[in-house]
């Protein structure tokens, strides 16, 4: 059935013929359409069971348009702008309001603002990737995944500093050797994922032993601090411990969601549930992230 639109509304929408959709009722700026799957360019063909909605073929300008209009990455597009906007507005309130009353020392707000850049480096990323995906230039589209992927690493290592300074608080050597550890690998894990190689197939093992690096090194510290700590039966173990472990099950089960292309797989064409589950699953992993969670 139609949507009741006014008629000076109704002559200017465009009714595209989107899958499950049968007639959509869309209004498009001009210039800008929605694709089937079958009509997008070969680069941007990631998940088939996404089988409409697509942006396609834009320039720089109308991609920034395109984020007022509904298509198969509007969730992703503002479910992480506005958890910038969310968290950016909670990270100023816990920099002017929170740290003073705790009576925090200038490392803590140091550490506090290394992680909430990093988290929200993470987020900035992915919104100009889902905005920018859509580019007419094949070029410009892989520049804001590779953006994506530094972004993503960025906010896992980041999640990482303040776990590791207030764990190793008691013991400066340690604590520094393992925050320069985070901090140089930040870096350079940002340098080589914006490298103009990154996504060819010559880094391929450099690409896997980047994605180990940043799903591994916080293990590493983990379990030196529960050694330092007494072991398992040590009380301040059993009160952070499970957390840990739920933020690596959270973390695991959204890249599973994302490798097994679950659920759109079950329900190809249902473009709005697959979108808004699967960004749900991903935002739920950030708020995970969320330094002094």
């Amino acid at each position: 059935m139609l949507l009741k639109m006014p008629k000076k509304l109704l002559k200017t929408a465009h009714y595209i013929e989107l899958g499950s959709y049968q007639h959509w009722p869309v209004l498009l700026p001009h210039r800008i359409r929605l694709y089937t799957y079958e009509q997008i360019p070969l680069f941007l063909k990631e998940n088939p069971y996404i089988t409409d909605g697509y942006r396609a073929h834009l320039t720089s300008k109308l991609c920034l348009k395109s984020i007022f209009i509904l298509s198969n990455e509007t969730v992703n597009i503002w479910s992480h702008l506005l958890g910038f906007l969310l968290f950016f507005s909670l990270g100023v309130n816990d920099l002017s309001s929170v740290l003073p009353a705790a009576g925090a020392n200038r490392e803590d707000y140091v550490i506090y603002a290394i992680g909430l850049f990093c988290f929200q480096v993470c987020m900035l990323c992915s919104v100009g990737y889902h905005l920018f995906s859509c580019h007419r230039l094949e070029k410009t589209c892989r520049r804001w995944l590779a953006l994506d992927y530094a972004g993503i690493s960025i906010g896992i290592l980041g999640c990482y500093v303040p776990g590791i300074f207030y764990a190793f608080y008691c013991n400066a050597f340690w604590r520094q050797v393992y925050l320069l550890t985070v901090l140089s690998l930040i870096l350079a894990i940002f340098c080589a994922q914006v490298h103009p190689r990154y996504l060819s197939n010559d880094w391929k093992m450099i690409r896997m032993t980047i994605f180990c690096c940043v799903a591994g090194v916080g293990v590493i510290p983990a379990c030196h601090w529960i050694w330092l700590s007494e072991g398992f039966a040590s009380e301040i173990v059993q009160l952070f411990l499970p957390r840990v472990i739920v933020m690596y099950l959270i973390a695991g089960s959204a890249f599973l969601f994302y490798a097994t292309k679950i659920p759109e797989r079950y329900f190809p064409g249902e473009i709005l549930f697959c979108l808004s589950f699967v960004s749900l699953c991903c935002d739920f992993q950030d708020l995970m992230k969320k330094p002094f969670s």
